[in-house]
């Protein structure tokens, strides 16, 4: 089954009602930039607003490797998601499961820069944005889209309620991630359309 995760969630009640309305994972963003940054006791409350099963991921944008693991120190943290220029050595050598981003334009061949992070969990597609490193609302073309990735694909860039469908059905990917899509404002969730997101990706899927 095609998993959902909605990304950027900065408020303990955001990540409830995600989680109620049927995310399979939660995304915090520890990249200090990002509108949707969150230090490690927000994240704490955050992750202690979870019910189980659901998944904490935790998105990195060229850290240093102390950044990283006083995040795993404090955090219950599943999966690492890494969206800069981060070597697969890197990577790898949490010793926890990890997510390389890649930024789709053309002439980016995402087979190449698959099989340059063989134990990577998923290739997580998002749109190039010069100078930004995901959550710009941004689509790319799909069609860029290789059939062929040796990693499983995880969709993003610009997914929201209207397109999602859409994406699901064109891409048959094996995970959705969205942050901007379902905001009422940056990094605050917005119920209705989390909602709304969530049934169009299971419909699409079908």
């Amino acid at each position: 089954m095609m998993r959902i995760k909605i990304c950027g969630i900065t408020r303990p009640q955001d990540a409830r009602e995600a989680a109620r309305l049927g995310a399979d994972a939660i995304g915090l963003v520890f990249y200090p930039p990002s509108p949707r940054h969150v230090g490690l006791a927000q994240a704490q409350e955050v992750i202690a607003a979870l019910p189980p099963f659901v998944s904490v991921v935790a998105l990195f944008v060229n850290p240093r490797r102390e950044e990283v693991e006083e995040a795993l120190a404090a955090c219950a943290i599943d999966v690492l998601q890494f969206h800069g220029e981060e070597d697969a050595a890197f990577c790898r050598s949490f010793q926890r499961p990890y997510l390389k981003a890649a930024r789709v334009k053309p002439g980016v061949n995402l087979a190449d820069w698959a099989a340059r992070y063989p134990d990577a969990r998923g290739l997580l597609a998002d749109a190039f944005v010069d100078g930004a490193h995901g959550g710009t609302g941004q689509t790319f073309d799909w069609a860029l889209l290789p059939d062929d990735l040796s990693l499983p694909l995880i969709l993003s860039g610009g997914l929201d309620e209207n397109n999602i469908a859409e994406a699901v059905r064109r891409v048959r990917p094996a995970a959705v991630d969205v942050s901007s899509g379902v905001e009422a404002s940056r990094g605050i969730k917005d119920a209705a359309r989390m909602a709304a997101f969530i049934s169009g990706a299971r419909h699409g899927s079908v």
